[in-house]
């Protein structure tokens, strides 16, 4: 018993449950800064962006887990200060559960690959593309409308904002990274 105990500790120390926690609340205070248009335009995936090259796959799927988490549960953590199920099912909701397949892109390409630079860059921008196409899917779905006017909506005006912002993103985690262990 005691073993089993030993072994779910060393998941995560107390270290890194505490950046797990931060960068949840990272991503919640990027998610308030918004411009408000269909799909809002916020901090929101810079946020995501900034946890997964920092904390790295495994420590960032769990913080954007931890992020809906607090969500689903009434904090008002997502863009408007939405929050609860309704925020995770409303026609933005399928870009919030997006972030975790995104996570998990860059957490399975972390592994298979290893962590160099570039691995990173390309593994979030596949992400981001993953995310786009489940934010995109859930939207058509709850407004009834199709693929193209999805696309035209929600994803053409963004891709370059989230470009840039992936590019801020990953040349911050470089500076952390050298001053901070993560």
């Amino acid at each position: 018993m005691s073993e089993n105990v030993v072994s779910r500790s060393k998941f995560f120390n107390t270290r890194e449950i505490v950046l797990i926690a931060m960068f949840s609340a990272i991503m919640a205070v990027c998610s308030w800064i918004s411009v408000p248009t269909a799909i809002p335009f916020t901090l929101q995936t810079f946020g995501v962006f900034c946890t997964m090259s920092i904390l790295g796959g495994k420590k960032g799927f769990f913080s954007i887990l931890v992020y809906i988490l607090i969500g689903a549960v009434g904090v008002p953590v997502f863009s408007g200060f939405s929050a609860g199920f309704s925020a995770l099912t409303s026609y933005s909701g399928g870009y919030i559960w997006g972030f975790l397949f995104l996570a998990f892109v860059f957490w399975g390409a972390e592994k298979c690959f290893g962590n160099r630079l570039y691995i990173q860059i390309v593994s979030l921008v596949i992400g981001m593309v993953v995310c786009y196409l489940c934010g995109t899917l859930w939207f058509i779905h709850v407004t009834k409308t199709g693929f193209l006017y999805g696309l035209t909506a929600c994803v053409a005006p963004y891709v370059l904002f989230d470009l840039l912002k992936m590019i801020c993103a990953v040349g911050i985690s470089v500076r952390v990274k050298k001053y901070v262990r993560v």
